[in-house]
């Protein structure tokens, strides 16, 4: 069951300005991902610009950037979940894309919103292998692999 009584992840951020996920970044894809049970799932609709050729087909750098953020801000939402605290802390526990692998399994139409999946094998407390699928109606179109390394707090001052 999809739980949308929070905000959404990348609601909770301050100062998120990733191009996919950024709430703050008003020229982004501005993607939306919330618990479905101990998945983390992301609905988003293409807009004619973000075709490829053919222009009906959705470009392959979308879905590669869209299964990159809905891992990784999915990822953060699970370490802070795991540690008790909340992803609007003014200390969030950050990660970063350390590997990112897309297989396209065919065409993904731009008329029908996506929808996007991600599960979870954590490795240790610094890297979490995220395995996401992104689907047009009832049709699989690609999937990911994302190594979502967690960022030490020390790099995170400014």
């Amino acid at each position: 069951m999809v739980s949308t009584t929070q905000p959404a992840f990348q609601d909770q951020l301050q100062g998120n300005h990733c191009w996919g996920c950024g709430k703050d970044n008003p020229h982004g894809l501005q993607i939306k991902s919330y618990w479905d049970d101990a998945e983390a799932i992301c609905h988003w609709q293409p807009q004619a610009w973000h075709c490829a050729s053919p222009t009906h087909v959705l470009n392959g750098g979308i879905i590669g950037a869209l299964i990159d953020c809905h891992s990784i801000i999915s990822a953060m939402a699970l370490a802070a979940q795991q540690a008790g605290v909340a992803l609007s802390s003014p200390t969030p526990i950050w990660y970063v894309t350390g590997k990112l692998e897309i297989a396209y399994h065919k065409p993904t139409p731009l008329g029908p919103s996506v929808a996007l999946r991600a599960r979870f094998d954590v490795q240790n407390e610094r890297k979490t292998l995220v395995t996401c699928t992104l689907s047009a109606g009832d049709q699989l179109c690609a999937t990911g692999t994302v190594l979502a390394v967690r960022v030490p707090s020390e790099w995170m001052q400014a």
